[in-house]
């Protein structure tokens, strides 16, 4: 087991305990590296394991060997740690090892743990095998990703008269990735979800224009948005209010991936 986590930002100074344990470095993601640096660690109880946090957005979580992308209770987790590509300083993490025991870590973001970001402390001969687990779930997740779609979007185009509150799931899907957002409605509401979805048609840069036409739509839950990309270089990247010149995955603190078209 860990001590408690410590996250800082920037560099940081281990103050020197009683004993003083090894240091293991851990470098988390980078850019276009969805991995842990070293993949693992054997360590001694009392050593420390340092994480440093690289660009994009990832987590250090605590898992389990049959279920690696799935957090255990009562484990650790650094949360969302979102890094600038132009970053200079990066995040760290800091834990203290405990006992000799396998520790078993993976990235929560997106897929990132199905992809094989994994990283265990102390594996002995099992993390060939807990890695496999991790990209083993891919599939499932995306059968049951899609099972649970379609349940969804039948509740919520004919919700029942006493249901107080209605939860409605809309999925973007773009070059093949789907991604949903799930929350609740009230029947009843200004805006309620549209008996029949309507395909809202957006220009991309139009007659050589830097814009997306029209700008801004209203949309029901169950609606489609058709990108239509005419003429030069350009992308449909979802951002945030806060941010909007910056790619939502980076800036999430939630876990929020968001789409992209790519160029």
């Amino acid at each position: 087991m860990f001590s408690k986590l410590i996250v800082a930002v920037g560099l940081f100074a281990l103050a020197a305990p009683v004993t003083r344990g090894a240091v293991h470095n851990v470098t988390v993601g980078g850019p276009g590296v969805l991995k842990y640096d070293p993949e693992f660690v054997n360590a001694d109880p009392g050593d420390i394991v340092v994480f440093t946090f690289k660009q994009k957005n990832h987590t250090v979580t605590q898992s389990s060997l049959d279920s690696p992308c799935a957090p255990i209770q009562n484990g650790f987790d650094s949360g969302f740690v979102p890094v600038a590509d132009d970053a200079t300083d990066f995040p760290i993490a800091q834990f203290q090892v405990q006992d000799t025991n396998p520790v078993w870590v993976y990235c929560r973001q997106a897929n990132h743990c199905q992809q094989g970001m994994v990283f265990a402390i102390n594996p002995g001969d099992k993390f060939p095998t807990f890695q496999s687990n991790a990209v083993g779930n891919n599939a499932a997740s995306s059968s049951s990703s899609a099972a649970a779609t379609t349940t969804n979007s039948a509740t919520a185009t004919a919700p029942a008269a006493s249901q107080s509150v209605v939860t409605v799931t809309a999925t973007v899907t773009v070059d093949g990735t789907t991604q949903t957002t799930t929350y609740g409605s009230y029947p009843g509401s200004a805006a309620p979800t549209a008996v029949s979805p309507q395909d809202h048609v957006i220009m991309v840069g139009q007659d050589g224009a830097l814009t997306f036409s029209p700008s801004n739509i209203t949309a029901q839950v169950g609606d489609t948005l058709t990108f239509r990309f005419v003429t030069k270089n350009h992308t449909a990247t979802q951002s945030s209010f806060a941010s909007p010149c910056s790619p939502l995955s980076e800036t999430s603190t939630s876990g929020q991936v968001g789409f992209d078209s790519g160029l």
